[in-house]
């Protein structure tokens, strides 16, 4: 057991490194990672204080009168982070499905969450009010890795993600109000002066919260704040904020944080991308850190307090208050039966929830409501079952609705041309799915003629993060004319889809001279772009010539007969091999230096010289653009 001061920076290694493992772990897995976060803290608390006699982890002797302060924090931290996500004009523009998630099905559920904990659980109705509004919202970053298993076409894609991003802080801040009226009744307050107190709090936060943001989104308009300094300036902002609306009304700094992001999130900042990373990477230490440490403090005691009607409250809000809600809610929204019963069993509940259980139990219980107690454990019983369940079962129940789209993982191609048409025909015939996209519709007409998936659109617009839904694939290849903008698109994709799945066109043509293409002074730094696709040296003109003189594209599918060095031969020298669709479906492109697989049923897709081809002399760029446009 870690004692107390003497081993503390032990403690907070020991805390840090789990969470972050775990996180890594659930990667690696493709696992939800609260589930296995919330395990190590179980494993170190509970778990350990059973199977070892006592717990690795002791929390509340480690920090003392300190672990409440901090995980206030950490709470106001996340809140913010949920808040920054909500873009109000990205939700004006959503489909009708989305806007009634939002309206109509959040308070349904909420009302109908409540009536079980109270009728079933034989909760309290203020507290009953409390967890409802907590276990109704579902979390984007569990919904997120759940929508690229079950590889769900756009449009339900589209209602989970922003039911997500959208109720999670709405219901952490409905827990957070019906939290202030409990706290005013502890006071002694009657239930008047209570709502009076919960306005003047709720107000005071929310202006506060108000001010902030438009304070520090006029400071970076007006070019007040230096780039270097703007990520941290947030993060300073918002521990001030609920620092300073705590201490002028007692437990209203969720509110004003919250309130601070929704104002920062739709105040069209330039520079709101670059925060939103930094603020997730900050979350992302402070949600593995939090749960180990929420975990880890509940004892055998309060676990095995739970009881039989506990969990037939879960199970019935998982079961049937979701997906009357969602049916309600969606009644001629244009949802067809299969996809609302899908959105209505598919509801994980995420991060905000159980976090914001974890920091308001801690205070009702200090604060003499000893049925308190409960709420940790039961919230974090609703998260286990309802990630755990969803995650098993999200895949499967897809493909049972007929909801998936079978097949290996979809591809998203930014710019239409010849070649790239090419490469789109190669992977159809090989039962490889393919999005085109473009913002010229003229060049998208032979894909559309072709039955390809096409955007048309900018691939950078705010709009294309709803309508295009990025977590419906798996990499991404730039392939217009223009290196710089290649390189943005893979940048801008890059936190979605991860680095190594965003590839670019090499920036030159023919041989490379410098094995160090930093020291050119027309190349891109590495750091800002994506992964080179084919080898370097094989840009954009390059392929252009080839195609016009006679190079196409092959696939070649590998047998115990036809191995990988018959094919290597076949190919002959020069040849390009671009992709490789694995015998399990699973897709890998291939970049210069990528190892070309040999099992028996791999697809490989070259673009080589063909029989009579030539290699005609530089074909000019407006040649091949006109041709694009006129195919």
């Amino acid at each position: 057991m870690i004692e107390a001061a003497s081993d503390l920076p032990l403690t907070i290694a020991i805390i840090t490194g789990s969470g972050v493992a775990a996180q890594w772990l659930a990667w690696r897995l493709r696992w939800p990672s609260i589930v296995l976060m919330m395990g190590a803290g179980l494993l170190l608390g509970p778990i350990a204080a059973v199977t070892l006699g006592h717990p690795i982890l002791t929390p509340d002797e480690s920090f003392g009168d300190y672990l409440r302060p901090m995980i206030a924090l950490a709470v106001a931290i996340i809140l913010f982070e949920g808040g920054i996500t909500l873009n109000f004009r990205e939700l004006r523009d959503a489909s009708t499905a989305v806007r009634r998630m939002v309206i109509l099905a959040f308070p349904l559920g909420w009302g109908l969450a409540t009536l079980v904990l109270h009728f079933i659980a034989g909760l309290a109705w203020d507290l009953s009010a409390m967890i409802g509004a907590l276990l109704t919202i579902t979390g984007p970053t569990v919904v997120l890795p759940m929508l690229r298993q079950a590889k769900l076409p756009p449009r339900i894609a589209s209602v989970l993600k922003w039911e997500g991003i959208v109720n999670d802080p709405i219901g952490a801040l409905a827990a957070v109000f019906v939290f202030e009226a409990i706290h005013q009744t502890q006071l002694g307050n009657s239930w008047s002066t209570a709502a009076l107190a919960l306005s003047f709090g709720i107000a005071i936060g929310a202006a506060l919260g108000f001010a902030s943001g438009v304070a520090l989104s006029h400071a970076f308009r007006r070019g007040w704040v230096p780039e270097p300094m703007k990520a941290p300036l947030v993060l300073a902002a918002v521990l001030v904020c609920y620092a300073v609306a705590d201490t002028l009304a007692s437990e209203t700094g969720l509110v004003a944080v919250t309130v601070f992001g929704l104002v920062v999130a739709n105040s069209r900042l330039a520079s709101i991308e670059e925060m939103r990373r930094f603020k997730e990477g900050i979350a992302s230490i402070l949600v593995a850190s939090v749960f180990v440490v929420l975990a880890a403090s509940l004892t055998p005691a309060a676990l095995t307090s739970l009881g039989w009607q506990h969990f037939a409250a879960v199970a019935a809000i998982i079961l049937v208050v979701r997906p009357v809600a969602v049916f309600l809610a969606t009644l001629g929204s244009g949802l067809n039966l299969p996809e609302v019963g899908f959105v209505g069993l598919i509801g994980p509940r995420g991060v905000v929830a159980a976090a914001t259980a974890g920091h308001l139990s801690v205070n009702l219980l200090e604060g003499g409501r000893e049925d308190a107690a409960v709420l940790a454990p039961l919230v974090f019983l609703a998260v286990f079952a309802s990630v755990f369940g969803c995650g098993f079962a999200v895949a499967p129940l897809a493909r049972w609705l007929g909801l998936s789209e079978t097949g290996p993982d979809r591809l998203l191609i930014v710019g239409a041309n010849p070649w790239s048409l090419g490469l789109a025909d190669a992977l159809k015939k090989a039962d490889v799915p393919v999005t085109i996209a473009d913002t010229s519709w003229r060049r998208l007409r032979a894909a559309r003629l072709a039955g390809h998936d096409v955007y048309y659109g900018e691939v950078l617009s705010e709009t294309a993060d709803w309508r295009l839904e990025p977590s419906r694939f798996s990499a991404l290849l730039a392939v217009t004319p223009n290196d710089a903008y290649n390189a943005l698109v893979c940048i801008e994709y890059a936190p979605e889809l991860g680095r190594s799945h965003v590839f670019q066109l090499s920036g030159f043509d023919g041989a490379v001279e410098s094995t160090n293409l930093d020291e050119d002074p027309r190349a891109i730094a590495f750091t800002a772009r994506g992964r080179t696709l084919i080898r370097r040296g094989r840009g954009y003109d390059g392929l252009a010539r080839d195609w016009w003189g006679g190079w196409r594209f092959k696939s070649t599918r590998l047998t115990d007969e036809y191995s990988l060095e018959q094919c290597l031969e076949d190919a002959g020298d020069g040849a390009d091999f671009i992709l490789a669709r694995r015998p399990n479906g699973s897709v890998a492109l291939l970049g210069g230096s990528s190892k070309l697989p040999d099992a028996a049923g791999t697809v490989l897709i070259r673009f080589a010289r063909q029989a009579g081809a030539v290699t005609p002399t530089a074909e000019p760029e407006s040649e091949f653009d006109a041709a694009a446009e006129s195919a």
